[in-house]
């Protein structure tokens, strides 16, 4: 039997997070973690470390996948897993965050008011005002809570549907954070060889 180590169980981080996000929403900034460690990692140790061995929801879509058999077990299609659509949907990503960062800047110097609600696929607005109690904590913080849950909640779906349409950790293959750290990793190796 192989041997379990402690981020084996890592995909119940997946699982805690989303469910301390539906009751507080300011539980949605726990979720910067998994956004900067891989970066970090990617930078500092030039791999892809987090990706294989820490993402929590890669392990949740594996074990609900493959434990489970709760998939399609076919392959992907190429366009899901080309080189253009990974950084289309990279920058799409980018584009949507940068977009959230701009709403809490609105918040924040008073331009507009904070919106309690998630938005699901960037574009239905799911209201969620139990989740959070007004002036608990500044505007512009409940904001980026309910704008980053909202992108991370939506990007959880889309990978459970594509993790029933084709193969568990068909997500892994287009995941925004994958392919930036990736792309961390080829410029660091790059660099590598031209101090040599």
């Amino acid at each position: 039997m192989k041997s379990k180590y402690w981020y084996d169980y890592l995909w119940i981080w997946s699982i805690v997070y989303f469910s301390l996000g539906f009751f507080n929403i300011l539980f949605a900034w726990l979720g910067m973690i998994d956004f900067f460690v891989p970066i970090i990692i990617a930078i500092f140790a030039g791999n892809k470390w987090f990706c294989n061995r820490l993402c929590g929801r890669g392990q949740l879509f594996s074990k609900l996948g493959g434990a489970l058999k709760f998939f399609g077990n076919r392959q992907a299609p190429r366009w899901l897993v080309s080189k253009w659509f990974r950084y289309g949907f990279l920058a799409f990503f980018l584009a949507m965050f940068l977009n959230m960062i701009f709403q809490t800047y609105l918040v924040a110097s008073k331009a507009r008011t904070l919106n309690e609600a998630i938005k699901l696929f960037w574009t239905f607005e799911v209201p969620w005002r139990w989740t959070y109690k007004a002036g608990t904590v500044p505007d512009w913080i409940a904001q980026f809570s309910f704008g980053f849950y909202g992108l991370m909640l939506t990007s959880m779906l889309i990978g459970l549907v594509v993790m029933v349409l084709y193969k568990p950790r068909t997500w892994c293959v287009s995941c925004p954070m994958g392919t930036m750290t990736q792309s961390i990793c080829k410029l660091k190796h790059r660099s590598n060889l031209n101090k040599k």
